[in-house]
């Protein structure tokens, strides 16, 4: 599957006098890295996403659980599909003399890097928390016969 490839804005790598005994730094390094999201008040994180390859597309879905389809945004730019969640929630509750105010913003985003992608043809569907993105391969070009002639 070598169509379509998670994009990384983060290409690096521990440096080589990177001290392991300074674990604390080792695992936030690590964490944090895009490989788990890290969901806290405010969290920026990334969507579990697998992708599928048949013969004719990829399948990507998205985990989304608990955002509206409006929070979604899906584009693409410079041969690069993005899925883009801006979420934000407010809880009120008012009870006697106890009022409670809760806050939580969720920002998430993941790229991929298009090739062999009919762009014009991509469908997506969004239900029960998960983003459907059919994204259906180009035809590939085909060869044409040609006789050269020697002089």
């Amino acid at each position: 599957m070598f169509g379509l490839t998670p994009f990384r804005k983060d290409h690096t790598m521990l440096p080589s006098n990177h001290d392991f005994n300074d674990l604390d730094s080792f695992f936030n390094d690590f964490f944090n890295d895009g490989f788990m999201p890290v969901f806290y008040g405010t969290s920026s994180g990334q969507m579990k996403v697998d992708i599928k390859e048949t013969d004719v597309d990829y399948k990507i879905e998205a985990e989304l659980p608990g955002i509206p389809k409006e929070d979604v945004q899906l584009g693409i730019e410079n041969n690069r599909l993005t899925i883009h969640v801006a979420h934000n929630e407010e809880q009120n509750e008012e009870k006697d003399n106890y009022i409670r105010r809760e806050r939580r913003s969720c920002i998430m985003s993941r790229s991929f890097n298009l090739e062999n992608v009919n762009t014009q043809a991509i469908t997506a569907k969004f239900e029960n928390g998960i983003l459907h993105i059919t994204l259906p391969k180009q035809e590939p070009e085909r060869v044409q016969k040609q006789i050269i002639n020697i002089e």
